[in-house]
């Protein structure tokens, strides 16, 4: 569908549509994966370190709260690979050795059946000849060829001057996820990372990063008493978590970063040549959480500790948000899905209105579709005033004046000027519907879009397209559209079956009640 698509019925639709939210389950999962050691941070850490060690992967380098909160041995060893909460706390992006990436990536997706995920095409620490596509003020947009991507370069990184189609080798710094508007950061100066340490070409000697105390110059006095091979013509640095770690750990974090310095040693010395991808020594995968994934987290970390209803759904709102959950937990107890005060203990569900009037949107507020695709991608749709929040449905209004030009997709309606999108969202809902009006109010038609459950952010209303919609024409026509872009998105892996059929079902509800 296009990016003005996804609209549609009004509450008549409900009952019917709610009822095939409870259908269609997530598919069984493989054989058990090998054993990894992971480094996990972020707001779902308790819950997936829970997660990890049931599934019999081990937890290392786990910091004060987690190490508090569980019994299990966590020790300071390096790591496979790390799981990191992305910076906008929608999901995860996975990094590290390729197997174990692959092991953690189908893991996660495992969290709930609206989980997506992707694998990484500039992950960090790949090396590409890249081209530079233009200059902007304080670095460059880099061409990365076949991987399908495009890198930030800032002049600071850069060696030398960097001018329009330049071919130019590059390192992944910081990789982007797919849906965020970012670019992955490169930098010029190529290194072997792999967590604890990391070796960089023409330097001697020992580093640690950051760090100038005693137990930073202890650990480089003791990184010769380790017995690993270091590639000639590369220098250590040892991240400042190193610090903690272990003999063993340390050595293992020096092997691992020798076999990738000899990985790119193989590269380093090829001229630059087409746009493309010299070596990737680690890999990197990224999983989107939808809102049914994080009430299972919270179901998880329950197990653990304390827990509000919507913990994850409520931290991942913003980080105002977040500091509320860890104080209101940290005043309240919360045992199942109620909450104690003092002795007295009450049932209480998700609190959309109390997170909503705390930290937003409200009534007047401007707001953003945010419109997540398949793919990874996310395309904003617009913003909306919010014109009603009902707080005990979880519901929010949002209208849209629409510009003249073109029609509404599957519509068969011109956009015309002075027309009005008016669109209702209901946490947690499967589909959301839009009705478009002209100026004098004549209805021009509804548009469903059918998507994982709708979470309404502060600033954004946050869904993952599900392809398959339902539409009603201003004459009454019932039609479904779209279904063989979802088979596509199954067929090429982007979509779990067990997803598509839920938006099936989805589709089919909205169809009948329609």
């Amino acid at each position: 569908m296009t990016a003005d698509g996804g609209e549609g019925a009004g509450d008549g639709a409900g009952e019917a549509a709610d009822t095939a939210d409870g259908a269609a389950g997530t598919d069984d999962g493989d054989a058990a994966a090998a054993s990894r050691r992971v480094r996990v941070r972020g707001i779902y850490s308790t819950a997936l370190t829970r997660s990890l060690l049931d599934a019999g992967h081990e937890v290392v380098q786990a910091s004060p709260p987690i190490r508090r909160r569980f019994e299990a041995d966590l020790p300071a060893a390096d790591h496979d690979a790390s799981v990191e909460t992305t910076d906008d706390r929608q999901g995860v992006g996975v990094a590290g050795d390729p197997d174990a990436v692959a092991d953690l990536r189908a893991h996660l997706l495992d969290v709930g059946l609206d989980a997506l995920a992707w694998d990484d095409p500039a992950p960090r620490g790949a090396v590409f000849d890249g081209v530079v596509s233009t200059t902007l003020g304080s670095g460059a947009v880099v061409d990365l060829g076949d991987a399908g991507a495009e890198g930030f370069l800032p002049f600071d990184n850069a060696d030398g001057y960097v001018g329009e189609d330049d071919v130019i080798r590059v390192q992944v710094l910081d990789p982007a996820a797919p849906w965020a508007d970012d670019r992955p950061v490169l930098d010029t100066r190529v290194r072997a990372m792999a967590g604890l340490a990391t070796l960089v070409p023409g330097r001697e000697g020992v580093r640690v990063d950051g760090a100038d105390d005693a137990a930073a110059r202890e650990l480089a006095g003791m990184t010769d008493l380790l017995s690993v091979d270091v590639p000639d013509g590369w220098g250590i640095e040892w991240s400042r978590d190193a610090r903690e770690a272990d003999m063993d750990a340390l050595g293992d974090a020096l092997a691992r970063a020798g076999d990738r310095a000899r990985t790119l040693d193989a590269v380093l010395e090829e001229p630059q040549g087409e746009p493309g991808r010299l070596a990737a020594p680690a890999a990197g995968a990224w999983v989107w959480f939808g809102r049914e994934c994080r009430f299972a987290l919270d179901g998880i970390r329950r197990e653990v500790t304390s827990t509000m209803p919507g913990h994850h759904r409520t931290k991942a709102a913003s980080r105002a948000a977040s500091a509320g959950v860890d104080l209101a937990e940290a005043l309240c107890s919360f045992d199942g899905d109620g909450v104690a005060f003092g002795d007295e203990e009450t049932e209480v569900d998700f609190p959309f209105g109390v997170v909503a009037d705390q930290f937003g949107p409200r009534e007047g507020d401007r707001v953003a579709i945010g419109h997540g695709k398949p793919d990874g991608r996310l395309i904003v749709l617009g913003r909306g005033e919010v014109t009603e929040v009902d707080p005990a449905a979880g519901s929010l209004t949002l209208e849209r004046q629409m510009s003249a030009g073109g029609t509404y997709d599957a519509l068969d309606a011109r956009r015309e000027a002075g027309d009005v999108a008016t669109t209702t969202f209901r946490e947690g809902r499967w589909w959301y519907p839009t009705v478009y009006r002209d100026a004098d109010g004549t209805r021009k038609g509804t548009y469903v879009n059918v998507c994982t459950p709708v979470e309404a952010f502060p600033e954004t209303v946050r869904y993952v397209d599900l392809h398959v919609d339902v539409v009603k024409h201003a004459d009454g026509r019932v039609e479904r559209v779209d279904d063989n872009e979802l088979d596509e998105a199954v067929e090429r892996g982007e979509v779990t079956e067990g997803l598509a059929e839920k938006a099936r079902s989805v589709a089919s509800a909205l169809e009948r009640a329609l």
